[in-house]
């Protein structure tokens, strides 16, 4: 074999093999919300809610809806 040919059998070979790996999905997690037990008050400020939520072993939180509640969320 020339070296044309064997460049062109080594990209067929690479494009057949990336072929049959497949498209890869990706799953994503739900989101649980909770509204918080120890935030008092109207909530304004998103920091100052994901701060109490830390303390209730939650990761995120933040204010939320017309009432202004501070809603902790994790992955669920």
């Amino acid at each position: 074999m020339d070296r044309s040919m064997k460049v062109f059998v080594v990209v067929l070979l690479l494009l057949a093999a990336t072929e049959f790996q497949g498209a890869v999905q990706v799953a994503l997690a739900r989101e649980c919300r909770s509204d918080s037990r120890k935030f008092v008050g109207l909530c304004v400020s998103d920091t100052n809610c994901a701060s109490v939520c830390l303390t209730e072993r939650f990761p995120e939180g933040k204010c939320d809806g017309i009432r202004k509640r501070c809603v902790c969320t994790m992955n669920c």
